[in-house]
C-alpha cells in the first residue's frame, strides 16, 4: 500500500529529494506527471527526471507534488 504526501515546504521537497522519493504532480486537478524523481528545485520551480531523456519542469506556485511511498 502506498503511502501519500503532500509537498509544500523547501524542507519537504528537500527531503524527497535526497530520498530519490516517487512524485505525482498535479495541476488543475489533473495528474500532470508521475514517477518521476526531484532533480533540482527553487521557489519558483521543481524538475523532475522520470527517464534519462525525459525532464519536465514545474511551477511550485500553479501545481501541486504529492511524494509516494511505500510502506
Amino acid at each position: 500500500m502506498a503511502h501519500v504526501r503532500r509537498l509544500i515546504s523547501d524542507q519537504d521537497f528537500n527531503e524527497a529529494m535526497e530520498r530519490g522519493t516517487r512524485l505525482r504532480v498535479f495541476k488543475d486537478d489533473h495528474i500532470i506527471d508521475t514517477g518521476g524523481i526531484i532533480i533540482r528545485f527553487d521557489d519558483d520551480m521543481v524538475a523532475i527526471q522520470s527517464s534519462v531523456s525525459d525532464i519536465s519542469y514545474h511551477s511550485r506556485a500553479a501545481c501541486e507534488f504529492f511524494s509516494m511511498k511505500d510502506r
